[in-house]
């Protein structure tokens, strides 16, 4: 086994970069109508790039691996990784247009989103493949379900035998055993719980649901709960509640993404899983007090130290 002391990277994000291309409206267009909309903001945006960035905001010496197009967006992506601190030595070019995700916001705050995965659909396992050396430089490997299943098996199959793994499996998509069997942790959502349990998660509490995701194969598992915080599992201990901040939420737009980055840089860091979960909850609710994703998330300085 090689020592992870002098990993390059404390973490290396593979998955998703997109432009997020946001209109404000008083209601959305019903089929055949046209409404006026606010100025477009265009936002750098997409799942792994999220992750990337947070944990390269904390401190984290953090690589993201992806693909984005040949194009402004593509540009716009590299540039906020970099402002960021991540390295993006990673980051493959061309292909296809970047990812976009195309979101009408009504004053409610709903909103309705459209996603073309551009070139996040082709980043492939012969790009994991190319990357070996990125993977076997980082502590901890961190993935989301923006890019091809088969991409994100071949990162499972990739990684060294001493780099941790963690998945967000988002959006929900049915994940091969060897995937589940790598995840340390699987961390999902009450939706995403929801999707990969079936009708187990219909009744129960979140600590009934992280033994019955515990049984699916993962090493170990984190149930986020938005404002209760958290939930840890690792077939060890019994579940444990890592309560969040409570802070006036301005916009949650990849606050999911800051938590499970914090989360997998601090597992990294040696932390054990409530304790990383306790800080990554700091840094979901800290990212909820701001607009935006990426712009949102806070340095190691804005988080709390413990009391």
């Amino acid at each position: 086994m090689h020592d992870h002391d002098d990993a390059s990277y404390d973490l290396l994000v593979v998955g998703s970069a997109n432009a997020d291309l946001v209109i404000g409206v008083e209601r959305r267009p019903a089929p055949g109508e046209t409404v006026l909309g606010s100025d477009l903001a265009t936002h750098p945006g997409g799942k792994g790039a999220n992750q990337s960035v947070a944990a390269a905001r904390l401190g984290a010496r953090t690589a993201l691996l992806a693909r984005v197009g040949d194009d402004a967006h593509g540009r716009l992506l590299l540039d906020s990784q970099r402002a960021a601190g991540a390295d993006t030595v990673g980051v493959l070019v061309g292909g296809a247009p970047t990812g976009v995700a195309l979101i009408t916001v009504d004053p409610s705050g709903d909103n309705s989103i459209v996603v073309s995965p551009g070139a996040n659909a082709r980043l492939t396992p012969e790009d994991i493949r190319a990357a070996g050396s990125l993977l076997a430089a980082s502590r901890v490997v961190s993935t989301q379900l923006e890019i091809p299943i088969e991409t994100v098996t071949e990162v499972v199959r990739t990684l060294p035998r001493d780099t941790r793994f963690v998945l967000n499996p988002s959006p929900p998509a049915p994940l091969p055993p060897e995937v589940l069997a790598a995840c340390d942790p699987l961390v999902v959502n009450e939706h995403e719980a929801r999707y990969i349990l079936g009708a187990e998660a219909s009744s129960g509490t979140p600590e009934d649901w992280a033994r019955a995701l515990l049984s699916l194969g993962p090493r170990s598992v984190v149930i986020t709960l938005g404002a209760e915080g958290a939930l840890t599992a690792d077939g060890i201990n019994s579940p444990a509640r890592v309560p969040s901040p409570q802070v006036e939420a301005v916009d949650t737009t990849g606050a999911g993404d800051a938590f499970t980055a914090a989360l997998a840089w601090r597992l990294g860091r040696g932390d054990d899983l409530p304790t990383a979960a306790a800080f990554a909850a700091r840094v979901g609710a800290a990212s909820v007090t701001r607009r935006g994703a990426q712009e949102s998330y806070p340095t190691a300085k804005e988080i709390e130290p413990r009391p």
